[in-house]
């Protein structure tokens, strides 16, 4: 009888999920809080770093590290691996964290539920920012609920302490650092569910920025009231409370917080919007530029529209010939005469820089590549101009006396032939 149960609770787990390769535990780091009152009556709380595991199983399994705390997560309505799955185990940061609910006591109304309960926040982040999701674990407690704000009265775990909980609530956004054009359309993602059905949920959106907190919208299922714009109610009802920008300014930029609330849980996620806004690079000589021995010429590039403000021109200078050999080839030189502007700001907020030289014409520098390079944190790969140098030998004053004198005498030749001609009779 006990391994049919194991059996069917371990089918009901893996229902609507995919039971193959998913992570079946996780190495975590758990942050305990020792909360007491110095001698002035000020709350002062010491944070511990201790070693724990994050699980997967049924009740009773034995810990994957008998030596950490191990916190059991068994089958409930929702299951954290959905909303890691195609993440492997080491590409997820696990942290693990005490929830105090402040006081506040609500029975979790789920089937079997006892009337009070130990929480704990779990957050799994993508090492490589794809996602970021915090579910909070229930620990069933056979105590009953303090009468104190239970931070004040956290129970003691034991170094390899089992801890079975499920998990009640998730939230999940697959976007947590945006990077947007301006006037652009930003859809910021933030999904979420609880372990329950017709759960009383608030969610809500705020927009930080320089020390302002601003709120953008707000929804209360219990009334059914809504304040402000961006997410849609009946994408809302389904669990996505997704943020959408239709156009994006310099003043959409900063942290955007999704929260959602069911008594007694609170948990908010950060995004952060990052304006960007590409360079556009040009040069004010063409892809050839020719010059005469000692003549000048002030070669600039311009770097315009760009946003946030830093960037950087580099010159560079190399022979073309040599430039394509992969052995023994010099590496190209950076010019160091080169001065730039202060940095414009234009109308949309943008920023425009020029880097310039004065080029003095050498006939020892002929077929040289001058080469601009721009590098923007909105840019993959740096953007390049370039353009050849071609220098010629200035014409002497003696060729410039023999054409002329040459020109003379052809001139006089000519009037002279004209005047023979109208001298003669016939």
């Amino acid at each position: 009888m006990r391994l049919i149960l194991k059996i069917l609770s371990y089918l009901y787990l893996c229902a609507g999920v995919q039971c193959v390769h998913q992570v079946s535990w996780l190495p975590c780091q758990f942050t305990d809080e020792n909360v007491s009152v110095n001698n002035e009556g000020h709350i002062e709380t010491q944070h511990i770093l201790r070693e724990a595991m994050l699980q997967f199983g049924l009740i009773g399994d034995p810990p994957v590290n008998p030596h950490a705390i191990t916190f059991l997560i068994t089958a409930s309505k929702l299951d954290l691996r959905r909303y890691v799955e195609g993440a492997e185990a080491e590409q997820l940061e696990c942290e693990l964290h005490r929830y105090s609910t402040e006081g506040i006591y609500v029975r979790w109304p789920v089937l079997g539920a006892r009337d009070y309960n130990h929480w704990f926040s779990c957050t799994l982040r993508h090492t490589k920012g794809l996602f970021t999701v915090t579910g909070f674990l229930r620990h069933p407690s056979d105590q009953p609920a303090p009468g104190q704000q239970d931070y004040r009265r956290w129970p003691a775990i034991g170094d390899i302490e089992i801890l079975t909980t499920t998990v009640a609530m998730v939230i999940k956004t697959q976007s947590p650092s945006v990077r947007a054009g301006l006037g652009s359309e930003q859809k910021l993602h933030c999904q979420f569910a609880v372990d329950h059905k017709g759960p009383k949920v608030t969610v809500e959106w705020h927009r930080q920025h320089h020390g302002e907190r601003t709120r953008l919208f707000s929804h209360t299922s219990r009334t059914g009231e809504s304040q402000g714009t961006g997410v849609g109610l009946r994408s809302l009802a389904g669990g996505d409370a997704s943020y959408s920008l239709p156009f994006t300014k310099m003043s959409s930029e900063g942290t955007y917080i999704c929260s959602v609330s069911v008594l007694p849980l609170f948990i908010s996620l950060d995004i952060e919007l990052h304006i960007e806004e590409l360079p556009r690079v040009s040069l004010n000589v063409g892809p050839t530029l020719s010059l005469q021995d000692g003549g000048e010429q002030k070669v600039a590039c311009e770097a315009e529209s760009y946003y946030p403000l830093d960037v950087e021109i580099v010159w560079y200078v190399q022979d073309p010939a040599v430039s394509g050999q992969t052995v023994g080839a010099p590496l190209p030189k950076v010019l160091q005469n080169v001065q730039l502007s202060s940095h414009k700001h234009n109308q949309d907020k943008t920023f425009s820089l020029t880097s310039f030289f004065h080029l003095k014409a050498s006939l020892r520098d002929s077929g040289k590549q001058f080469t601009c390079i721009v590098s923007h944190r909105s840019l993959r790969m740096p953007i390049r101009k370039s353009f050849i140098l071609t220098v010629e030998e200035p014409i002497s004053w003696t060729i410039y006396l023999t054409v002329g004198f040459m020109v003379v005498i052809l001139c006089y030749l000519y009037s002279a032939k004209k005047q023979s001609n109208k001298n003669k009779p016939y």
